[in-house]
Order: C-alpha cells, then sequence, then structure tokens
C-alpha cells in the first residue's frame, strides 16, 4: 500500500500491485528528487523546538526524524505514527510506535547507531526513535520513547563523585538475556554499536557476549578514534556523539543519536547504554563514514572525534551528558618485549580506560588480553613472565609477578589475563570501599616456547636432625620436554621444634596459596581495600619451588592475615570469635622456609617427613 495526502492531513490507502516501496523509490528518483513529508525545514532540525503534547498523539499523525547516515549533518526521514503501546517501556512508560519512510531508512532498515534520532510533529520535539521490532523485519518499524520520559534524566541532580557506584555483583544494569525464541518478536533497544579500534577479531570474539548482555553490539575495526581532529559543526539534535570507553592506542567508543541539546547538556540514545545510573564517560563528537545496511545487523561506521563534555547520567529512557566536563579515566601502559636473542621489536602500548564499576572490568580484560597477544610477538607456543603493578590512591600497590606457558589450548595471553584479572576484580569490586586506582603497569617477557615443568620428586639430606640444624632440600623437577633437573633449597629449622616428626610440604606458589589461605566461611566479613591488597601480595609466583614445615603447634587464621604458633593462653582467649566466623585455628603452623627459582610455570607439590631429635 502507498498512502496519499488528504486536505486534512490524513493518510488514505493507495493500492499497489507488483510495485515494492524500493522500486517506487528507485523509479521516483531517476524521475526526480525524493519528496519528504517533513514539516521541519529542511536546513536542519528545529532548535529549542516546543514539546509535541503526549496525550495528542494518535495513529496518522506524520513528522520528521533526523539522524546522521555519512557525515556530520543530521538527514531528514519521514515517520508515520502508528499508536502507542501501553507500559511497553516501563510501568506507566508507553512507547510510541511508529515507520519510518524514505529511500535511505527503507533501504537501510532500523540501524544501530540510530538511537535517540529526534522525532519532530509540526515543528514539535515527540521523542526519539530508540527500539526496534525483531531483527529480520521488513519493514523499517521502530518504536520511539517520549520526550517526557528523557527530561526526567535532564531534571536529576548532577552526581558530585561519579566514581561511587554500586559494588560488582549486585549492579543494575546488565539486561537479562531475551527469552522469546523467535528474535523477530521482540521489541528491544536498538542496538549501539560498540567500535573496538587496535583490537583483533578474536579479542572482540572472546570478550563480546559480556558486551551483548549489557545491549551493546561490539564491532571490530569498523570506525576510527581521532581525538586530536577538531570538529567544528556544533552538536545538534540528530547529530551522532560516543561514549569512549578506552582511547590511546586502544579504543572503544558506543555511539547513538543525539535527541535534545541545550547549553550545558545533552539528552541521547532513548535508553540506557547499561542502566548503571550515575556515570563519568569522555563524550565526543562522531562523524558518520557510512551506513551499512544489513538484514541481520546493520550499523553505522563512525569515527569519533574532539572530546567535548562527559556522559553523567544512564538512565532508562536516555543517556545525559553535561558539556565542559571531565570524565575521570585510568591510565594503562603494556609493555611486551621478546626474550633475549629474538629479532622480534619490542612493543608498547598506552591507553586508558573508563572508571566505571560495571563496564570498566570488561573492557581492561579485552584491552589487557590484546596487548599480550598483540601481533608478530603472539604464538600459539609461547610463555610469558609478567611483572607490574596496580597502584591505588587509597590503598598501595598490587604486585603482579607470575609465569604463564601455553598449555591445553589456553594461551599464555589468556592465562596472564586471568591473573591480571583475579587481582584487578579483586579490588575493583570490594564491597567495603571505593577504590581510586592511579594507573595499572604491565611488563610482559616472551619466550617462543612453552616453560612449564613438574615436580617429580622431592627427597632430603638427611632422615633426622636437631632444631637449628641446617637441612638440604632436593627436589626433581622435569621441564617440558627437557630432562629432568634437581634444585637444591638449604633450610634451617628453627630452634623451638619439638621432638617428633615434622612435615615438610614442597610445592608450586598456587599449592602453598592454598594452603595458607583461610577457609571460605558464608557469614565472614569482607575484606576492606587494605586488606585485600595486603593478601594478594602475600601471594606466592607460580615460577619457584617452595618449602613450608608444617610443625605441631596451634594457628589462627583471618581472612587477612595467618597468625602463626600461637600459645594455649592466646588461643583460648581468641576461641569467641570462631562463632562469628572471623577467625578459624588449624593444628599446624605453616612457616615459609624457603624457595628455589624453577625458570618455568611450575605444578606440583609433595610432602615428605623428617625425624626432630
Amino acid at each position: 500500500m502507498i498512502t496519499r495526502r488528504k486536505a486534512t492531513g490524513r493518510a488514505l490507502p493507495l493500492p499497489v500491485s507488483a510495485v515494492s516501496w524500493r522500486a517506487l523509490a528507485l523509479v521516483a528518483g531517476a524521475i526526480a528528487p525524493p519528496v519528504l513529508r517533513a514539516q521541519a525545514p529542511v536546513s536542519g532540525p528545529p532548535r529549542n523546538a516546543e514539546i509535541f503534547p503526549f496525550a495528542d498523539v494518535k495513529r496518522g499523525l506524520h513528522g520528521t526524524a533526523w539522524t546522521v547516515f555519512e557525515g556530520v549533518d543530521p538527514e531528514p526521514m519521514d515517520v508515520e505514527i502508528l499508536g502507542r503501546l501501553k507500559d511497553a517501556i516501563g510501568p506507566g512508560q508507553d512507547m510510541i510506535l511508529g515507520r519510518l519512510h524514505g529511500t535511505k531508512p527503507e533501504f537501510t532498515g532500523v540501524v544501530a547507531g540510530m538511537s535517540g534520532s529526534p522525532v519532530y510533529i509540526d515543528g514539535k520535539l515527540l521523542g526519539a526513535v530508540s527500539y526496534r521490532i525483531g531483527q529480520f523485519s521488513k519493514e523499517p518499524i521502530c518504536g520511539i520513547t517520549p520526550i517526557g520520559s528523557m527530561f526526567q534524566v535532564r531534571d536529576l541532580p548532577a552526581l558530585v563523585d561519579p566514581g561511587i557506584a554500586v559494588p560488582l555483583g549486585r549492579t543494575q544494569g546488565a539486561a537479562a538475556a531475551p527469552t522469546a525464541t523467535d528474535p523477530n518478536l521482540q521489541i528491544r533497544p536498538i542496538d549501539t554499536p560498540l567500535v573496538f579500534n587496535g583490537f583483533s577479531s578474536d579479542t572482540v570474539t572472546r570478550y563480546g557476549d559480556g558486551f551483548r548482555a549489557m545491549g551493546l553490539e561490539p564491532v571490530s575495526g569498523i570506525g576510527s578514534a581521532s581525538p586530536e581532529t577538531l570538529q567544528p559543526e556544533p552538536i545538534v539534535p540528530g547529530s551522532a556523539v560516543s561514549a569512549v570507553l578506552a582511547r590511546g592506542d586502544l579504543n572503544v567508543a558506543a555511539t547513538c543519536t543525539v535527541t535534545y541539546v541545550d547549553a550545558h547538556q545533552l539528552l541521547a540514545c532513548g535508553h540506557p547504554i547499561t542502566q548503571f545510573g550515575d556515570v563519568s564517560i569522555p563524550m565526543t563528537k562522531a562523524q558518520v563514514l557510512a551506513t551499512l545496511p544489513s538484514p541481520m545487523n546493520a550499523f553505522k561506521i563512525v569515527n569519533t572525534t574532539e572530546t567535548v563534555g562527559s556522559f553523567t547520567q544512564d538512565r532508562a529512557n536516555a543517556v545525559a551528558g553535561t558539556f565542559g566536563r571531565t570524565a575521570r579515566m585510568i591510565p594503562v601502559s603494556v609493555a611486551v618485549t621478546p626474550a633475549t636473542g629474538s629479532n622480534l621489536p619490542a612493543q608498547s602500548l598506552h591507553f586508558e580506560v573508563l572508571d566505571n564499576r560495571q563496564l570498566t572490568p570488561q573492557v581492561m580484560l579485552a584491552a589487557v588480553f590484546q596487548s599480550l597477544n598483540q601481533t608478530n610477538i603472539a604464538a600459539n607456543d609461547m610463555s610469558l613472565h609478567l611483572t607490574g603493578e596496580i597502584t591505588l590512591a587509597n590503598a598501595g600497590a598490587i604486585r603482579l609477578s607470575n609465569t604463564f606457558a601455553s598449555a591445553d589450548g589456553v594461551s599464555a595471553a589468556s592465562a596472564a589475563t586471568q591473573y591480571f584479572g583475579a587481582r584487578f576484580m579483586a579490588v575493583y569490586g570490594n564491597d567495603l570501599a571505593q577504590p581510586h586506582i592511579d594507573s595499572i603497569r604491565i611488563e610482559a617477557t616472551a619466550v617462543p616456547h612453552r616453560e612449564s615443568a613438574e615436580i617429580e620428586t622431592v627427597r632430603l639430606s638427611t632422615n633426622e636432625a636437631r632444631p637449628g640444624d641446617t637441612i638440604t632440600v632436593e627436589a626433581t623437577i622435569r621441564p617440558f620436554q627437557q630432562e629432568t633437573r634437581v634444585l637444591r633449597i638449604p633450610v634451617t629449622l628453627p630452634d623451638t621444634l619439638t621432638e617428633g616428626p615434622l612435615r615438610i610440604f614442597v610445592s608450586d606458589g598456587a599449592s602453598l596459596d592454598r594452603l595458607l589461605r583461610p577457609p571460605a566461611n558464608a557469614g565472614a566479613q569482607p575484606l576492606g581495600l587494605a586488606d585485600t591488597v595486603a593478601q594478594l601480595n602475600r601471594s606466592h609466583a607460580n615460577d619457584r619451588v617452595w618449602v613450608t614445615l608444617l610443625d605441631h603447634q596451634t594457628q589462627a587464621v583471618t581472612a587477612a592475615v595467618a597468625l602463626p604458633s600461637l600459645p594455649p593462653s592466646i588461643a583460648n582467649v581468641m576461641q569467641p570469635l570462631r562463632g562469628t566466623r572471623q577467625i578459624s585455628f588449624t593444628s599446624e603452623t605453616a612457616a615459609e622456609a624457603g624457595s628455589a627459582p624453577a625458570g618455568a610455570e611450575l605444578s606440583g607439590a609433595e610432602v615428605v617427613t623428617i625425624r626432630i631429635r
């Protein structure tokens, strides 16, 4: 059906036989320029427009939506109002259903990055194109968020400290996975394209699902970042605008369309990016290089340009940005140096990642993995010797030191990223204090073969000894595809040992950490930042053989520290704390006695016994 307009403005159907909308559009374009039923001036969207009353919205109205298909200038699209969907956005929040008309929208459909495109009726602002119907729909039917709902976000008070946020594990923004079996039966927010620049497709695939769960559609290399590029065109309704999640040698940005602008702030998207609430994310202008049509996933190819402020709100009906405000970022440096003798060049990346409890972990892990897995240094069969630190302004620094070898289908870069991620999340997800990360430094030496080893056997230089004697622990390790080696570790026995058998634990670092780690108590109090940092820094490197004495004395273990060799009187005083699950007791005291470098990622543990005379 094609519609024509009566003098009253009401659309009447005209039958069309064997002729498609696209064919008609092409024919019309060949004869004369396409005629848009836009009531706004074709020179651009209205400025400081009045608000179209929501109560006056009804089927059959026609208006104009504006979005950027290419370049920086918004272009008009005709919008036919189909009606209202009650409570479609939320309780008491109706969605307006519309159909887009025009050569471009009918060809591309509803495009990722189009969300936020302002809709005007009679030059008055109605709302923002923000939702799509299904994934393979044949018509550009869209949901429109009323501008009144978006103004609720605009009028929220500004947050003084945008770093304050709910702890991880209880965030309110992660979108639930859709339950409908047919994607064409869903009304869902228009995808926000999340462009990764400097990332491989493997990295984007590996971490993509975490972003999709938040309503972001990751794409690799389809766009770029040019923060030094000045974009003289002002931001107007219909302009593209980007939220920058990472910038520098690696760039990640999400782009949508501006709905409303005043002298101090703007509203965009018409739906949340993550619905995290108060945020602090760099806000930049953007240029649309092209709009890629696709029946499955049409999106805009975007270059981000100069920074103009910060996004401060990410709510159910809009994201809001404030001009001139600076977002706090976490500076990261990752240097990868080939092992001695290699002719591969050393590479170093410097970038910044946003500081946001929900988005930062996923962005940080993807960026660190990409940095360690970059270009020609990376290989399937390799090892990484990792050092560095995570520096916190309010809790000292977490030391990074471990070796990772490719094994069982897990690359060294992936294992190193998991190690880093566990330490990063231990502080970033702290329940008791807000972490303030000053910087992250990672240095890795890349070895072009697998450096791993196992503890094969352990023996002692003697079967009996006296307190204060020095004995030798001999650990035989078997490196991967190499001959066995014997490591000799001198150990001086404490003068306080009592007569009888003494167990000696010889192990890798991870096994020793499990031995010293306090048992998990469901009701135990969480650790603060300082205690968490101290606990992480007590962990043992995995490229050494560790020797630990297991003495027959009571040891108290708290979440923050182990208290070895407790006198019975002190142990009795501390017993009441057991009921609060803040402390536990073991019948042996584990005392570190020595270590030796294994020169490889080590695994294995063994217990031997010596008699104390």
